[in-house]
């Protein structure tokens, strides 16, 4: 079924992104292969990576390709890394990579090897693969990828449950992350299993619920898509409508010289995800970080942070690393200005 409907996605995703750039004047991003939309743009991190057994390129060091990981109806390919001596009833953090990247890319690129060594948790990459978006992107516009045990979600749940029943993890210190379309990802996971996840981290995303075509994507992504912050909340509660306990603090990460994904898709995210957690809109606090980098906080009747935004002034399409300080390698899509790995870790209570 993946197969078949991955066919259709495909034409459909390429015709639509040909509709994009012929009518709304897209230009093809900076540094991508020809043919690739802005929308769309090029991700790829200059880290070194050995090539797998089957070919695939998508091996790091210590990130191990996991097979046999559940029924994985969203025909992705699961990999994991796990510090050496890591004790039972650990936490567990998923790193989504942006469109055209891939799970050792992000991996090593956003320093994630590091952190886990430090932190002492598992990291689990999911990959998406070519046969099912033409350009390596999350499907995070498709209901049928994104609704609670549906496609690429379910199996991205899936490798949640590999990862507890293997290691011994903690199954309530569970965290998910991502870049872009892994952002948007990230939301979705959110939303749709707001009883697996602790916390999440949107990074250049998008709120949940957005889109859901390919053209709506486009749209959301830029100029994006303005709502009440309790018609963003709606489509949150809409998607697990049975939940009724706590649910995952987020922060929200973009650069303000985002052209890729605009930067009120931030705004935008902060509007639902406050609603959803109980605060208002208006910082409770704020405080100017390294790099440009402005931390506002908002905090619940219970006076907790439940939401923290972080914008990094000028910054492009991308996840912010700090190469110098141990944190990523510099390149295309990993920028040089404070380490975002660092301060989610430490948001997460997990040593950053």
């Amino acid at each position: 079924m993946k197969a078949l409907r991955s066919k259709a996605a495909l034409l459909l995703t390429a015709t639509a992104a040909l509709t994009a750039l012929a009518t709304a004047g897209l230009s093809t991003a900076a540094g991508s292969p020809a043919g690739t939309p802005a929308g769309y743009a090029y991700e790829h991190t200059s880290a070194q990576r050995t090539v797998d057994a089957d070919g695939s390129g998508a091996r790091a060091a210590g990130l191990e390709k996991v097979d046999d990981f559940g029924s994985n109806p969203g025909a992705l390919s699961m990999y994991r890394y796990a510090p050496e001596g890591l004790p039972a009833k650990s936490p567990v953090v998923l790193v989504l990579h942006g469109c055209t990247q891939d799970a050792a890319g992000y991996f090593e690129g956003a320093g994630w090897q590091a952190a886990a060594d430090d932190g002492k948790f598992a990291v689990v990459a999911p990959q998406q693969e070519q046969a099912n978006n033409i350009n390596k992107c999350f499907n995070w516009f498709q209901p049928s990828d994104t609704d609670r045990d549906k496609g690429e979600a379910q199996s991205i749940k899936q490798m949640v449950d590999k990862t507890v029943s293997d290691l011994g993890a903690d199954p309530s210190r569970v965290f998910i992350t991502g870049l872009s379309a892994g952002g948007a990802m990230t939301a979705s996971m959110l939303a749709a299993y707001p009883d697996v996840f602790q916390g999440g981290a949107i990074v250049a995303g998008l709120p949940y619920g957005c889109a859901d075509s390919t053209a709506g994507a486009f749209t959301c992504m830029n100029p994006g898509v303005s709502k009440s912050a309790a018609e963003w909340g709606d489509l949150v509660r809409a998607a697990d409508p049975d939940h009724s306990g706590a649910r995952p603090k987020v922060s929200v990460w973009h650069g303000t010289g985002d052209t890729t994904v605009a930067p009120m898709n931030a705004e935008e995210s902060v509007k639902q995800w406050t609603d959803v957690l109980g605060a208002d809109q208006e910082a409770d606090a704020t405080e100017e970080l390294e790099g440009g980098t402005t931390r506002s906080d908002y905090t619940d009747e219970g006076g907790d942070v439940v939401v923290r935004s972080y914008l990094v002034d000028g910054m492009p399409h991308g996840t912010p690393v700090k190469p110098d300080e141990g944190c990523g390698t510099a390149g295309q899509y990993f920028l040089d200005t404070i380490c975002s790995t660092s301060h989610i870790t430490g948001d997460w209570g997990l040593g950053g």
